[in-house]
């Protein structure tokens, strides 16, 4: 089989398009004929190494254990094991396989069914490879971490990019107003998606403009968490996804003593839950949530994407044609 493949850590220049061995499919596990993958932060992250911490988090320390990427994929049951109950050669599935050993730039991988789902009916493996883990971390972010009720008033910093776009859609069908933040160029889509009030960052800031917000999620991480105070309502909760090392420190460690004061500050370590995936294709099936796709590239062009993908600029995901 084909595969996008690295044995060290560095830019997208380390990685090689290669024949490899199709895996073997343990008892457990289904082995997925992929027909689409997609790109995310994780898939840089895990590339350059960086942080540098990441090494010591059981990804390997001097070379990659992980010599594919790819976490969100999309495609047909090729083969089951034995002990494999849930699915059947033919069946078309999606998931997020990042707990699997990742491996999805590749045109088969071998899985934990329980990574999968059934994917929505309605869609194409395109547009399914582009939901896993962006719309997984959006409902948890809302629906577990912010405790969004109807009625909330909720704002989507990043609302353009992968996580943000579902974020919106998933808040508008939790109940909530919704406020999408991003560029000049962005507004128009965001507001499509559903955002009941848009504002353009470059115009405005969020933090300075005296509105207040029951539930505020964080994707882009541009100001420090003592300026998203003046923007919590009393009781308020403030959700970081991602971000920088610096960020991600200052959420951990400062977060707690400004808890103490009425407004919660906390960062989502997202969970692949198949449970979700199902979540999410039930929202996906009823037309509440869209998947918004702004670049596909083919598998041989998997470097270029993840340049693409690094450059912060794409609107929603980048979707890998395998």
């Amino acid at each position: 089989m084909k595969a996008i493949v690295r044995d060290k850590y560095g830019s997208p220049d380390v990685l090689e398009l290669r024949e490899i061995d199709t895996p073997v499919t343990g008892n457990d596990e289904v082995l997925v004929n992929v027909q689409a993958a997609s790109v995310n932060a994780g898939d840089w992250h895990l590339l350059r190494a960086d942080p540098f911490f990441m090494r010591l988090m059981g990804f390997g320390m001097l070379r990659p254990k992980n010599k594919i990427l790819g976490a969100d994929i999309a495609g047909r049951v090729e083969a089951v094991g034995a002990n494999v109950k849930r699915f059947q050669p033919g069946d078309e599935v999606f998931g997020d396989i990042s707990e699997c050993g990742w491996g999805g730039f590749a045109e088969y991988v071998a899985v934990s069914e329980d990574a999968l789902a059934l994917k929505p009916s309605n869609l194409t493996f395109d547009e399914a490879a582009a939901i896993p883990l962006a719309a997984v971390t959006a409902l948890q972010a809302l629906r577990d971490k912010g405790k969004v009720q109807p009625g909330h008033k909720v704002l989507i910093n990043g609302a353009s990019s992968g996580v943000g776009t579902f974020a919106v859609q998933i808040a508008k069908a939790l109940g909530a107003e919704v406020t999408g933040v991003s560029s000049t160029r962005n507004l128009e889509m965001v507001r499509s998606i559903g955002a009941d009030h848009v504002i353009d960052y470059t115009q405005e800031d969020v933090t300075q403009n005296g509105q207040q917000y029951d539930v505020i999620v964080d994707t882009a991480a541009f100001r420090s968490i003592a300026d998203y105070r003046r923007a919590l309502a009393p009781g308020g909760i403030y959700v970081l996804i991602g971000g920088s090392t610096g960020r991600i420190f200052q959420v951990l460690f400062q977060g707690p003593l400004i808890s103490r004061k009425g407004k919660k500050f906390g960062m989502l370590m997202a969970k692949p839950k198949s449970e979700d995936l199902n979540v999410i294709k039930e929202l996906v099936e009823s037309g509440k949530v869209v998947p918004v796709i702004d670049r596909r590239y083919p598998l041989s062009e998997v470097p270029e994407a993840i340049r693409y993908l690094e450059t912060k600029h794409a609107r929603g995901k980048v979707v890998i044609t395998v």
